[in-house]
């Protein structure tokens, strides 16, 4: 189903039931965790009440990898955008548990949130297992596509991070394929081991989570594919996204 702006969603509406305490979680933390995005530029200063390093997260499930990396990460500032309500209610549980103030939560689509980045200030961007689409026709649906992809490249600075990850052979090699493709981006694996074709070792502070346990214990590969933001380019299309 198209949004009302018809652009194709990139995710699937789950409408899980949401447990008491994710409820009670929404109803009392979103005023302190919580964002509700406007119309104008999103200025992390005035959300976070600091200047630090930002990082986005598009599609956190549970949150329980989000909270592990913001935690051991307390000096950047992370942005975690799902569209699962229940997934919010035990991220702001979590968050608020582990007393972390650098982490604060968006319900929406994570493309209207790059949107409303300034251009070349993201210090990185993470899309770990996003909804693979594995079907040929629902492909156009899958996030990570050329828009997509020159619309984070915009967003990074010079030297930030871009870093995919999916179990989906298929979807990896597109997603290789597209940061490769693109000229503002750089395939080093962000500093890490890159294998022969492309594919970044799994970074030591990337947790893995249940459902990528779940999808080794099936026999799965995971790919994580990470570019970084080179110098040199000048804005693109996507600065104006």
């Amino acid at each position: 189903m198209p949004r009302a702006d018809g652009e194709l969603r990139t995710f699937k509406l789950r409408r899980g039931r949401i447990t008491p305490g994710q409820r009670h979680a929404l109803d009392t933390l979103w005023r302190r965790y919580g964002v509700d995005l406007g119309t104008g530029r999103f200025d992390p200063a005035t959300v976070y009440g600091r200047r630090a390093p930002l990082v986005v997260e598009i599609g956190f499930g549970m949150g329980e990898a989000t909270v592990a990396m913001a935690a051991a990460d307390p000096d950047r500032d992370v942005l975690a955008v799902d569209v699962h309500t229940p997934g919010a209610g035990a991220l702001l549980r979590d968050v608020a548990a582990a007393g972390l103030v650098n982490v604060r939560v968006v319900l929406g689509d994570g493309r209207d949130v790059l949107r409303l980045l300034t251009p070349g200030t993201l210090d990185e961007l993470r899309v770990f297992f996003p909804d693979p689409w594995p079907k040929t026709r629902h492909h156009k649906r899958r996030l990570v596509e050329p828009g997509f992809v020159r619309l984070a490249a915009s967003r990074l600075r010079v030297g930030g991070r871009l870093h995919c990850a999916t179990d989906h052979r298929p979807y990896a090699e597109r997603m290789l394929s597209l940061l490769a493709a693109e000229p503002s981006l750089a395939n080093d694996g962000g500093g890490g081991v890159v294998d022969g074709d492309g594919y970044a070792e799994r970074p030591a502070w990337r947790p893995v989570t249940r459902f990528e346990r779940r999808a080794l214990d099936g026999g799965h590969e995971v790919f994580d594919v990470i570019a970084t933001r080179a110098p040199g380019h000048g804005a693109s299309a996507g600065d104006r996204g």
